[in-house]
This record gives structure tokens, C-alpha cells and sequence, in this order.
């Protein structure tokens, strides 16, 4: 057994999600998702809130108007010097790669990019993202002490059901802390993802939200001092790593100096309909964005999506044994919803794909969490024995509910 095991006594989650879950278990009409997916409402006719999104979004929105409001926007930030004026968070990945190639050839901005590092870069992310910069664009890579950031992933893992938390801290962060450095006053996201994915439509009509939102929407209802107090009490963590200057990356600035410094994050796809695929098709086109050369990646039947970090399929996974929902169903989500194929092909693609484990980088997985494979697997049956979709059978686990 590992040293970070020791204390381990797998008989919690700090993830609230499942507080929200409904027990009874139903399937989008439309598409694939269920309502499993925390924060997804259906509607009385079982459309799910992402679908009607996309429906809004064909049918409702007026986007030449939105492009005024973003022209609007940029002619408020713009510099006149050629100084940076907006910061584009991002991989190298086909949607970051998008946004910061729109700012600054369609509408004459200077985007500063930024890139809060994976884990560990797959070696085509790697090449991604040297493609990205090699097209001209100046990027600053975050990479947080490798020491804590292995602790942090390791207690993720077990009280969040997700090692790849410690990655959306500094994914959320780092482009507020690296504004805030260069004193540059817009930050571009790609898409909202909780309106675009089904989740919260809070923001369904606003082009930005402020750091007061993450803890529910993408920290599971428990912030990064939560995972710390925690990491404490299973002496994984210890006080002195309070004092890590690398802690204070994980969380965004005091939220008076980003008002005071009049910060603001804003959704490219409230200013643009955001269409996954046609980002790829652009990034290939214009900053030499590379398909997987391994082919599809594991768990989807797509060859674009997931390639940046080895850590990817676990996290994946993960949302698999707690929701019932992997990478093919998000992928066949999004496919359905802009027409791209049908909800009886996507039925096909997610029962031949999204219980594929996600074996290359397993070792590595291990490795870096510096965990055994029995503990690995303790913590799969503590996530499926809280969910609403598994059952342990005759010694096996069952999934209840397969999309039809």
C-alpha cells in the first residue's frame, strides 16, 4: 500500500451533487443524456434543458445582434498601442485555439493565452499546443509544484470522484491571476458549459459570470479549502503546505481586487453559436490543430476531443460510475444537438463506447496518484454504490439504466 493511502477510510464524498439527483432515472427524448447529469431539468414533453438550448439557439437568438454586442464589448478593451488587451484561457485545443484566432484576426484584439498544464501532456497535445503558439500566439504555461498538485489529484480522486478537480482549479483561475499580473481587464472564455451541456441557465442570457459560481457549478458544492481541510484530516496533506505560495494559484484573486481592477470573464459562445465541430474544422485549418494519430480516443468514437491530458479518460470515467454518462455520451450529446447525426445512431455509438476503459494510460494513472490498482478500484465501488444507475449483482455490478 501507498503512502497516501494509509489514512484512507473511503467512507465519504465531499461531492453534493447526489443530494440533487432524482432517483428515478429517465433519458432525454432528444438526445442521450439523463437526468443524472447534476443540474439538467427536463421539460414536460422530456427534452432536456440542453436541447432546448440548442433549439433557442437555431430558432431564437438573434446573432448578428450579439456580434454587435461583442464589437461593443472589444472596442471597450482594445488597445491602441498593440499592448495585450484580452486573455484567452485555453490547450492549444481546438475550441481555445478558435476564440483567440477570432480575436485577433476578425476583430483586431490582442489575446494574451494561457495555459493552466495538464497533468501530463499526451504528445499530441504537446505538438497542439507548439502548432498554437508557432501560428503566432504568445502563451504562459502554469505548472503548479508537482508535489502538492499529486496530493490534490490524489484526494480528488477519492472525496470528489474526480482526480481532474485540482485541473479545473488553476483551468478557472490562472487566466484571473495572470490578468490581474498584466493588468489587462478581459478574459475570453470558450463556451458556458452548463448551458451548452445541461446545467445551470442562470447565465442563459448573460454573457459572463463572476468566481462566486464555481463552487457549485464546477466544484461539486466543496471549494479548494474544503479538499485542503480534508487532506489534512487524512494526513495526506499537512500545514505546511498551507504555505505553499502554489495554494493561492488554485483559487481566483480576492474577488475585490478583480472588481476593483475591473475584471471581467465573458462566454464566446454567448456572442457566437458555439459549435464544437466547426471549431475543429477552423482549428485545423488555421493553427495546425492535429487529430489523435492513435486514432479515436478511448471511451468515444471521436478523434478530436480528449487529447491533451493523460488524466482525461479517468475523469471521464469517473462521471461514468457516478452518473452512468462517459465521454461517448457528452460527444453524442453535443452531435445530436446540432444535426450532425441521429439520436438512434447515437444510441449505437454510447453502448458500444462508454463503458471502454480507458487502459493506455492506466499505469501512469497509478503512478502519478501513487496508488495500488485495489485501491483504485475501492474507490469506483464506493462512487457506484452512491449512484443512482449501478447495483451490485450476484458479486457484479450492473448497469440499470443503458440509454435505448
Amino acid at each position: 500500500m501507498s503512502e497516501f493511502e494509509i489514512s484512507s477510510d473511503l467512507k465519504y464524498t465531499l461531492d453534493k451533487q447526489f443530494d440533487e439527483l432524482p432517483k428515478e432515472v429517465i433519458f432525454c427524448k432528444n438526445c442521450v443524456v439523463s437526468n443524472q447529469r447534476p443540474r439538467t431539468v427536463f421539460n414536460k414533453e422530456g427534452i432536456c434543458s440542453a436541447c432546448q438550448w440548442a433549439f433557442e439557439k437555431d430558432h431564437k437568438i438573434d446573432w448578428k445582434e450579439r456580434e454587435k454586442e461583442l464589437v461593443d464589448l472589444l472596442d471597450r478593451f482594445r488597445s491602441t498601442d498593440g499592448s495585450f488587451d484580452c486573455v484567452v484561457p485555453g490547450s492549444g485545443g481546438k475550441d481555445s485555439a478558435y476564440v483567440a484566432h477570432q480575436l485577433r484576426t476578425r476583430y483586431n484584439m490582442n489575446p494574451l493565452c494561457v495555459t493552466w498544464a495538464p497533468f501530463d501532456w499526451t504528445d499530441i497535445g504537446w505538438l497542439n499546443l507548439r502548432n498554437f503558439v508557432g501560428e503566432g500566439f504568445t502563451n504562459i504555461i502554469g505548472q503548479p509544484g508537482g508535489q502538492l498538485h499529486r496530493k490534490l489529484t490524489r484526494l480528488a480522486f477519492e472525496l470528489k470522484g474526480d482526480a481532474w478537480e485540482p485541473f479545473t482549479y488553476g483551468q478557472k483561475a490562472w487566466a484571473f491571476h495572470i490578468a490581474e499580473k498584466f493588468n489587462v481587464k478581459l478574459i475570453f472564455y470558450g463556451e458556458n458549459g452548463e448551458l451548452e451541456y445541461g446545467g445551470s441557465e442562470k447565465y442563459k442570457n448573460l454573457p459572463k459570470e463572476g468566481p462566486e459560481e464555481w463552487e457549485k457549478e464546477y466544484f461539486k458544492g466543496a471549494s479548494v479549502d474544503d479538499l485542503f481541510d480534508h487532506g489534512i484530516k487524512k494526513g495526506i496533506l499537512t500545514k505546511e503546505d498551507f504555505k505553499n505560495p502554489t495554494y493561492n494559484l488554485y483559487k481566483a484573486p480576492n474577488p475585490e481586487l478583480v472588481i476593483k481592477k475591473g475584471i471581467e470573464m465573458h462566454w464566446y459562445s454567448y456572442y457566437e453559436s458555439w459549435t464544437p465541430q466547426e471549431n475543429f474544422y477552423y482549428a485545423a485549418r488555421y493553427t495546425a490543430f492535429k487529430n489523435n494519430p492513435q486514432g479515436r480516443s478511448e471511451g468515444t468514437y471521436t478523434k478530436h476531443v480528449s487529447l491533451d491530458d493523460k488524466a482525461d479518460g479517468f475523469h471521464w470515467l469517473l462521471s461514468y460510475m457516478k452518473f452512468g454518462m462517459c465521454r461517448c455520451s457528452r460527444d453524442v450529446q453535443t452531435d445530436i444537438r446540432r444535426h450532425h447525426i441521429t439520436r438512434d445512431e447515437g444510441v449505437i455509438l454510447v453502448n458500444r463506447y462508454d463503458a471502454e476503459f480507458p487502459q493506455r494510460h492506466f499505469k501512469w494513472f497509478l503512478d502519478y496518484c501513487n496508488i495500488s490498482e485495489e485501491f483504485f478500484w475501492e474507490v469506483m465501488d464506493l462512487y457506484r454504490e452512491k449512484s443512482n444507475v449501478w447495483k451490485k449483482i450476484n458479486g457484479e455490478w450492473k448497469m440499470l439504466y443503458p440509454v435505448v
